[in-house]
């Protein structure tokens, strides 16, 4: 299936981990992206590379080479102090390495294709809306919306006063998986070989200045868009309006597909429908390879 692994490496000012695979020359077409994954609040890279619900293998078996990151904060790559863990601050660093990434990684790919989840979500349309030097071809984002439930913002506002928050796992269980029918063993607990602690900076940001910027931020976007947002998700308010304003955001994109997910919770990947929604996103990947050259 070609190189496989973990990572941890200087890219620019700063230490970068998470992982990589890259497909066989041999499987490689001509229209192809090379995709980065960013993944959400409390998960590492290892969100996109569980065993059976993995991403990367999809995306390897498709022939598209795919970079799962840690964000900072997360895994080896280099932390900001407390108070500038925020989604803008991500964006920019997140910016500046994925630049240096596809001068290393690049190769015959189109471009690259960023799929973000979560928080991870709004700091990929962060990074869009930044105009990035290096070639973006399009974005997937999913549990990310408009609004998030009123008393979400006091609740992590509540947290203690420490810089990382480390949410039991029980609780992770709750709020990020759907009914007991949309999943299956080894689901939830698998899902937590991928936990690690949140800067709790970024739970208050997406709670609160997510919610006054993210219009201003999505106009600022200029590449097509993929937008799934999940039937049972439990962190944001969730309804057939939502979803169309969140894709309706996006008045400079020359493409958006925004639509509810059914059948799943917050965490799409981890749930029985986890690999139909993958391959939507890869195929939109695609799609963006040759529709950019129009």
């Amino acid at each position: 299936m070609g190189e496989s692994g973990r990572f941890s490496e200087t890219v620019g000012s700063i230490q970068l981990s998470g992982r990589r695979r890259f497909p066989t020359e041999n499987a490689l077409t001509r229209d192809y992206p090379l995709i980065i994954a960013i993944p959400g609040g409390t998960y590492t890279s290892n969100y996109f590379d569980l065993p059976g619900f993995s991403l990367m293998d999809r995306a390897v078996a498709l022939g598209m080479p795919v970079i799962a990151l840690d964000r900072p904060g997360y895994g080896d790559t280099t932390a900001f102090a407390p108070p500038d863990a925020t989604i803008a601050n991500n964006a920019e660093r997140l910016d500046a390495a994925i630049g240096e990434l596809w001068q290393r990684h690049g190769g015959k790919a189109s471009g690259i294709f960023l799929i973000g989840h979560s928080i991870g979500g709004a700091i990929t349309v962060s990074i869009a809306a930044r105009n990035p030097a290096w070639p973006l071809l399009g974005i997937a984002v999913s549990g990310v919306g408009l609004v998030t439930p009123r008393e979400s913002g006091s609740q992590w506002a509540a947290l203690p006063q420490i810089p990382m928050i480390d949410l039991p796992p029980a609780m992770k269980d709750m709020v990020m998986f759907g009914p007991d029918w949309t999943f299956a063993a080894p689901m939830p607990g698998l899902g937590h070989q991928a936990d690690a602690p949140v800067p709790r900076q970024e739970l208050i940001d997406i709670t609160s200045t997510w919610h006054d910027a993210v219009r201003d931020v999505a106009a600022k976007v200029r590449v097509p868009v993929h937008y799934r947002q999940a039937e049972f998700d439990k962190l944001w308010i969730v309804d057939a309006d939502q979803v169309k304003g969140f894709g309706a955001a996006f008045v400079n994109s020359p493409r958006v597909d925004a639509a509810l997910f059914e059948g799943v919770g917050h965490c799409i990947d981890f749930h029985r429908l986890g690999g139909a929604f993958q391959v939507e996103q890869l195929a939109f990947a695609l799609r963006c390879c040759v529709q950019a050259e129009k």
